[in-house]
């Protein structure tokens, strides 16, 4: 008798309490900023694509890329530039992602800027340095410069980056 009088004081207790298995969701984070950026401004671009490398998420870095996306940059030993589209760069990028530790990406400065009037084009020239995290005795870092081309088709869109060019020592 004892046990089913504690478990009715039990029941009574919690009724109208939250399920402690499974709690209510916190919805205090909602109004909190992500930390994706918005691309509606440039810097917003600049932002996921830091992420993405951060976190080595395709998802998040194929959002950045428009789909007529090129990237380009100059094999010296050829002595020629070397283009390749955006479907190229992602698989590239994705391999890159599940090959290596750590991905650190820290944008500098802009070295140059030129943002067309109507706001639906934008070049950037960037500097940057990436730490590339192997394992713990194989650490590559790339230092250079990032020119991108971002379009977007109205100004209520958001940017993506249609062409860049990669001028680092990699």
């Amino acid at each position: 008798m004892k046990i089913i009088t504690a478990i009715f004081l039990c029941a009574i207790c919690l009724t109208g309490c939250d399920n402690p298995f499974a709690p209510r969701l916190d919805t205090s984070l909602a109004n909190s900023s992500s930390i994706l950026g918005d691309q509606h401004q440039i810097e917003g671009v600049f932002q996921n694509f830091k992420q993405a490398y951060a976190f080595q998420d395709s998802t998040i870095y194929g959002q950045v890329l428009a789909s007529n996306f090129i990237f380009v940059y100059r094999d010296y030993e050829k002595i020629t530039d070397v283009f390749w589209g955006r479907d190229e760069e992602i698989r590239t990028t994705y391999g890159l992602f599940q090959n290596v530790q750590r991905l650190d990406l820290v944008w500098n400065s802009v070295i140059a800027s030129s943002v067309e009037p109507d706001s639906l084009k934008a070049t950037i020239t960037r500097n940057f340095n990436l730490t590339v995290t192997f394992s713990a005795n194989d650490i590559v870092r790339v230092d250079g410069y990032a020119i991108w081309t971002l379009e977007r088709p109205q100004t209520s869109e958001i940017w993506k980056i249609t062409r860049w060019r990669d001028e680092s020592n990699f």
